[in-house]
């Protein structure tokens, strides 16, 4: 039967505002989502946003711990449709402190929420998508995570966040190497700004990321836009909006949202 469907983007995390812009990105691109979070009453706002789109299917669920994790694995692996992309939107807490104020435990608390589900989400879900690799389709497995600003440099106030966020850029890079042999290809995509939405525009700041626009760089990527390093910057060029493609076949669709074309990969 998983034959007979177009294969399916899980985002996890995706009822936050990140979550939200990356599910948005993708059902413009005519890709069948689905959306994984812990809190069901933000999952169902999520689908009432989207309440037209067909491609849209919810899953409760938590990679919080390891049996979570792999009890969402479980679910996912007896779907009708195949896996063709992850894509990893959770954020951690963001607690305004020192950290000379804060004793240690703050620290471990923030890499236990921030870093740690994203290690335990690709524990569990990378072998589905190398499960799908090893049956031809090496190129089409893709599992991204989402990166913050704060990573880049020490965030005043916020430092908790910032050793979080850099351990992140870390984890991706080792992944990223881990994942080649399965036949899976794992990015991050550094996000150099804050992000907004509807809920928090009135305060946004110029240069700020619009969440949509954060999205469709997911997409880009997760399409295979041919670039294969391990870190990729999100670019306002990959922030072009795909049109409704929904009727089409899934892999030409998110070609189409990445700009490239079969013509293009005969020219490469």
């Amino acid at each position: 039967m998983s034959g007979m469907l177009s294969p399916e983007i899980l985002v996890l995390g995706a009822s936050g505002r990140v979550g939200s812009g990356v599910v948005a990105a993708l059902l413009e691109a005519g890709s069948p989502v689905l959306a994984v979070g812990r809190d069901d009453s933000r999952l169902q706002a999520l689908a009432q946003r989207h309440a037209d789109e067909p491609a849209l299917e919810l899953l409760a669920g938590s990679v919080a711990t390891d049996r979570e994790a792999a009890r969402l694995a479980a679910q996912v692996a007896e779907r009708p449709r195949r896996l063709r992309a992850v894509i990893d939107t959770i954020a951690g807490p963001r607690r305004s402190a020192r950290l000379l104020d804060r004793r240690a435990t703050v620290l471990r608390h923030s890499l236990d929420r921030g870093l740690l589900p994203h290690l335990t989400a690709a524990r569990h879900l990378l072998p589905l998508l190398a499960n799908d690799s090893r049956q031809g389709e090496v190129d089409a497995a893709r599992y991204l995570l989402i990166g913050g600003p704060q990573a880049e440099c020490g965030w005043a106030g916020y430092g908790h966040a910032s050793i979080t966020g850099a351990a992140l850029r870390m984890l991706a890079k080792v992944l990223h190497e881990e994942a080649l042999p399965l036949g899976v290809r794992l990015q991050l995509l550094a996000v150099d700004a804050p992000v907004w939405d509807a809920d928090n525009a009135s305060s946004a700041c110029s240069g700020w990321h619009a969440a949509l626009a954060v999205g469709r760089s997911a997409v880009s990527l997760v399409a295979g836009s041919g670039r294969p390093d391990c870190i990729v910057a999100c670019s306002a060029r990959d922030a072009i909006p795909a049109s409704p493609l929904l009727a089409r076949d899934f892999a030409q669709a998110l070609q189409a949202a990445a700009g490239t074309h079969d013509g293009d990969r005969a020219a490469a």
